[in-house]
């Protein structure tokens, strides 16, 4: 068997392969709550052999959406459908996994079939938007609110509120979302984060937030559930959050309970080259691994069962996360395993495909 269809048990839940579906906006949600869209959407990855399927960032407050018509996990209403979502999901023989997310100076932002600009209160936005300092994230972008110990307590609180609603619903793995500019990632940057306080200026106080979140989300979420953390490794941008720092933070996730660091890269500024192309990110996957000694997935431009192969088996990540090929192929680890001479099972409503 190759490796990318080896299991991989963390704490108690045992992924299938290593093939994971990343969390994907779907913009396709009212007032937060998931609907048949996200059934199908998740469910088919869950169909097509992935070993965990993520739902897209998960606001854990109303006005920490992206935009609105994103997922959020702010109610206890939300969890009936969700739940139904997850059953499905466990049925097919993966894991369920929650992206728990807050949007931060990236927030009321429309969808981007619709341009993805920031929207006016008059046209379904919403005011103040929060972050670290009062610092727009670029031009004709609104300008938040620098937040408040008291604004960060509870946004710390709701991250754990939200996570004993992903519980219920009975989600096996819950993912933190510090990457791609959002609220916890412009804590970490010192392009986003200006504050003079014990929430800024240093790297011990600008990866405080995050470390905060991570207690308060690891206490309300049981011991044997695996906890993950998304990560913008980099950057990309000279006075940024870097890889090194990356090392380091990655180093005191570890003992406050993350098993698992997902690094991505990117997302902090507008108008930044990245140097983008096949398996770009993957290297900081594995320097984090190697050097923080913790578990990592690799994403970004994964698009054959044989790039995602050779990234477990050198020992670069211990998994890898999709997301645009999943929205080509939402059946790739059942066509990966075909293509690598693995004999995995497919759903018997299918097996005559074979």
């Amino acid at each position: 068997m190759s490796d990318l269809f080896a299991p991989l048990p963390i704490r108690g839940a045992t992924l299938r392969n290593r093939i994971v579906v990343s969390p994907m906006c779907q913009y396709s949600s009212q007032d937060g709550f998931a609907s048949d869209w996200h059934f199908v959407h998740l469910g088919s990855r869950a169909v097509g052999g992935a070993a965990l399927v993520f739902t897209e960032a998960s606001a854990v407050t109303p006005e920490g959406r992206i935009s609105p018509d994103d997922l959020g996990i702010y109610k206890d209403e939300h969890v009936e459908f969700l739940s139904r979502i997850v059953k499905f999901i466990h049925a097919q023989g993966a894991l369920a996994g929650m992206q728990l997310a807050h949007a931060g100076r990236k927030a009321s932002t429309d969808a981007p079939w619709r341009g993805g600009k920031p929207l006016e209160e008059a046209h379904r936005g919403w005011r103040p938007i929060l972050a670290p300092s009062a610092i727009p994230f670029g031009d004709g972008y609104q300008v938040p609110k620098a937040m408040g110990e008291e604004d960060i307590r509870a946004v710390i609180s709701a991250f754990a509120v939200s996570a004993k609603r992903a519980l219920d619903a009975g989600f096996d793995v819950i993912e933190i979302h510090a990457a791609h500019g959002y609220l916890l990632h412009s804590f970490l940057s010192p392009l986003a984060n200006q504050r003079t306080d014990r929430y800024g200026g240093s790297f011990a106080n600008r990866i405080r937030p995050v470390c905060e979140v991570v207690s308060a989300v690891r206490g309300a979420w049981p011991e044997e559930k695996p906890l993950f953390v998304r990560i913008s490794a980099t950057d990309w941008k000279e006075g940024g959050w870097d890889i090194a720092q990356s090392v380091e933070l990655a180093r005191q996730l570890k003992p406050l309970g993350v098993d698992l660091i997902d690094c991505s890269s990117g997302g902090i500024a507008p108008n930044i080259k990245i140097p983008a192309g096949p398996g770009y990110q993957v290297e900081f996957a594995e320097r984090i691994r190697r050097e923080a000694r913790i578990s990592t997935g690799s994403v970004g431009m994964i698009t054959s069962p044989q790039q995602a192969d050779t990234i477990v088996r050198s020992g670069q990540a211990d998994v890898v996360i999709l997301a645009r090929e999943f929205l080509r192929q939402p059946y790739f680890p059942l066509l990966a395993a075909r293509q690598l001479g693995n004999d995995i099972a497919w759903p018997k409503q299918y097996e005559r495909a074979k």
